[in-house]
């Protein structure tokens, strides 16, 4: 079994991705989409947490997540995320012995990937990485024109112009 080491940092800030177990043409998130916006905003409520970026793919999503001062819990809040948009889903996924032994679905995978956020530089490259995903896995054409992307709070707010990425290269440098 594997020894996952975790970045506790209380009150801090981490990039993740969350994959669904079935990747393959599999478009639940969207699909799902106001499910797994109402799933988030209810663990928010009950466990706050600041959102600074977010999109949606078909497959896994990537956001960036800030605790209350002196909280480490991010575990707790995904495990009440997915849990929550998995029990409203009808149960016809596919799940293997191990899933049906513990009484798992099979809608995501079990772990994540983290990144704990360590200064401005290291901010700016996961955010630009988030909002230039859509476009990284040839969903569209231009950033703006994914929908399911905190891409539109930043153009809103100045921070991105409407035409921002003319290539996935030149920013994702390195980060891939």
């Amino acid at each position: 079994m594997a020894n996952w080491r975790r970045a506790w940092w209380p009150g801090g800030t981490w990039f993740f991705t969350v994959n669904l177990l079935e990747r393959r043409n599999n478009r639940l998130l969207v699909e799902q989409i106001d499910l797994l916006r109402y799933s988030v905003a209810k663990v928010q409520q009950a466990h706050p947490f600041a959102i600074h970026a977010w999109v949606v793919l078909p497959d896994h999503l990537h956001c960036i997540l800030s605790l209350p001062e002196g909280d480490t819990d991010f575990p707790l809040r995904w495990r009440l995320i997915k849990s929550h948009f998995s029990r409203a889903l009808p149960v016809n996924e596919r799940r293997s012995q191990t899933r049906l032994r513990h009484g798992e679905r099979g809608i995501w995978q079990r772990h994540y990937w983290e990144h704990l956020i360590r200064d401005e530089q290291d901010y700016r490259r996961h955010m630009d990485y988030v909002h230039i995903n859509p476009l990284k896995h040839d969903h569209v054409t231009r950033v703006a024109d994914w929908p399911y992307s905190t891409f539109h709070r930043y153009v809103a707010s100045g921070v991105y112009p409407p035409d921002w990425c003319g290539s996935v290269d030149g920013v994702l440098g390195g980060l891939e």
